[in-house]
């Protein structure tokens, strides 16, 4: 092991450019799996949005870049009509019904003070904190009253209370939001986020404000439904189902022109992409790791020729096959091990960097990081066992005469 150690470090550009092969293989690797593992507890947060026993009616399904696809384009919106014959069908059968228009680009004003415009806007009911697992910190909710006549009031999240009022209390002032002036009644209590999402940049009005003051015009919204329990959880969605297609006015040949999705099967969507990112970058990285072993098997054939002098004499003074080989697998194994290591630490940081980026827990994936050394031992070993053996092999006296 000394002398394989020792050869290694006579070269040691030659060394760090063959081990580099497999840095960037097991890099490769090991950021997309620290990554993904990282945001695994913003599933159970930024995902998780919906609150207990609640399901949720749009326009759109859960996924990436559906809103772009025409079959999903192409249905109707869900408008304020359709939601008011779907709430009053369900009647008591559902604790809350709480339908929810959005605006990303809103920006709050407040005397000579000013948010991004990035505010998240929601037009709305009494029901969303509960359906969206928010809580109240001062002030009152949005009332029933507010919704039915239209009143300029708001309930305001942590980011913007900051922004707007760093010094003081935000109750009773008076904001603006794209031109269009807002009662503080409420301000909501620190909640965070989760895989790139803020919840604290957040403002709620009345849905039928939302619609006066910026119209109805290509909006759809989605409606949250809230079972009593989770016993009836199942029973109350087939309900609701049924509700919402009359509401629609679908026949009972026409399928459902609408989704319904609940936390788990958010949840199943992440999983679903973060599987098959997994399994693509193992895949791309397997093959990375095989052209760099053909590299060290091709560096050891070199070393095995460039020092086949030095073998011939280390056999007329009592080596046995066996020392060569385990010196040559040895030189092949550090090779290996050296690109692992690097590759593992650079991709704990790439990955924790992306997951501190998107406000994630960061770890050190131990499983991959154990996995990916086992697998560069046996790349190691692998394509160096020809040079080692073609090494133990050389004739002494043939070996000796070589320059």
């Amino acid at each position: 092991m000394r002398m394989a150690w020792k050869a290694l470090g006579a070269n040691k550009l030659r060394s760090a450019l063959t081990a580099s092969g497999i840095t960037f293989g097991i890099f490769s690797i090991i950021s997309v799996m620290t990554a993904i593992s990282a945001l695994q507890s913003s599933i159970e947060t930024g995902l998780s949005f919906l609150g207990s026993n609640i399901f949720q009616l749009s326009k759109y399904p859960i996924g990436i870049h559906v809103a772009g696809d025409e079959k999903y384009r192409n249905r109707r919106n869900i408008d304020y009509g359709t939601y008011l014959k779907f709430a009053r069908m369900i009647g008591d059968q559902a604790p809350i019904v709480c339908p929810k228009v959005w605006d990303d680009s809103t920006q709050g004003v407040f005397e000579n003070r000013k948010t991004n415009p990035n505010i998240q806007l929601c037009g709305t009911n009494e029901g969303f904190l509960s359906a969206n697992n928010f809580l109240l910190k001062e002030g009152k909710n949005l009332s029933p009253e507010d919704v039915e006549f239209t009143r300029n009031v708001c309930v305001v999240g942590r980011q913007i209370i900051n922004r707007l009022f760093p010094q003081g209390s935000a109750l009773g002032k008076v904001i603006r939001l794209n031109s269009k002036e807002y009662e503080v009644i409420g301000t909501l209590a620190e909640k965070g986020g989760g895989f790139g999402t803020n919840d604290d940049n957040i403002v709620l009005i009345p849905i039928t404000k939302f619609f006066e003051n910026y119209g109805t015009q290509q909006r759809s919204l989605n409606v949250a439904v809230e079972a009593q329990n989770q016993i009836a959880y199942e029973r109350t969605m087939g309900i609701a189902i049924g509700a919402f297609r009359e509401a629609r006015g679908l026949r009972p040949e026409e399928a459902n022109d609408f989704e319904i999705y609940s936390n788990d099967s958010i949840q199943g969507v992440f999983r679903s992409v973060a599987g098959n990112v997994r399994i693509g970058a193992f895949v791309i990285s397997t093959i990375a790791l095989f052209a760099a072993g053909v590299g060290i098997m091709n560096i050891m054939l070199v070393s095995v020729t460039e020092r086949t002098k030095e073998i011939g004499m280390r056999k007329s003074v009592g080596a046995r096959k066996f020392d060569i080989r385990m010196q040559f697998l040895f030189e092949a194994l550090f090779l290996s091990l050296m690109g692992a290591i690097g590759g593992i630490v650079l991709g704990v940081a790439a990955g924790n960097g992306l997951a501190i980026w998107l406000r994630a827990t960061t770890i050190f994936p131990w499983d991959w990081a154990i996995v990916g050394v086992v697998f560069c031992s046996a790349i190691g070993i692998g394509f160096g066992l020809y040079p080692a053996h073609k090494a133990a092999s050389l004739n002494p006296i043939e070996a000796l005469r070589h320059e």
